[in-house]
């Protein structure tokens, strides 16, 4: 397994729309554990193939749940139910974030690994990584769906005890919301 290079916002490999995976080989289940360690090196609940450039419909997730590590193959949405809206980020976006909605409830329809179709139903912050994954496999960011632009994360320390504005080991990292036209 190898770390993969996440390619940011800019680079036009994350405009364009994945093909269709035919062939279940070794290339592809090598792809599947590299995107399943880079995810979990940087902290994600998903990623996509184009996300490391590679344009193969293939993504892969980490549900929250039943803590269930899922890679999807030539994923389609067969139903979708209700609405939920809330903020989203994005590996390829660093520290920012965009309020947007998505449904509440999601069919998906996919092949694992082995080429095998499965379906599975997810709700809430599954059914939203499912979607914002899938947009990537067709070109498509979630500053696209974004309902009033993306928005900065912004990290403040707490000086520490010492007084020289330095945070300590103990000092909290807090997180604060700038409004910006990212």
């Amino acid at each position: 397994m190898a770390l993969r290079k996440i390619l940011l916002e800019g680079d036009s490999t994350l405009r364009k729309k994945s093909r269709e995976v035919t062939k279940f080989d070794t290339r592809t289940q090598e792809l599947i554990e590299d995107m399943f360690e880079t995810m979990r090196q940087e902290d994600g609940l998903g990623l996509a193939a184009p996300q490391v450039g590679i344009l193969k419909r293939v993504f892969v997730m980490e549900a929250m749940e039943d803590n269930e590590a899922t890679a999807f193959i030539n994923p389609i949405i067969i139903d979708e139910n209700g609405e939920q809206t809330g903020a989203e980020g994005c590996l390829s976006l660093p520290g920012l974030f965009g309020i947007v909605s998505r449904p509440e409830e999601i069919r998906v329809r996919a092949q694992d690994p082995s080429g095998e179709e499965f379906e599975k139903t997810y709700t809430g912050l599954e059914a939203r990584c499912v979607c914002h994954e899938i947009d990537h496999l067709n070109g498509i960011l979630y500053r696209d769906k974004a309902e009033d632009g993306l928005h900065k994360l912004e990290s403040e320390e707490e000086p520490s005890e010492n007084g020289n504005g330095d945070a300590s080991e103990e000092g909290k990292v807090e997180m604060k919301v700038a409004d910006s036209d990212a």
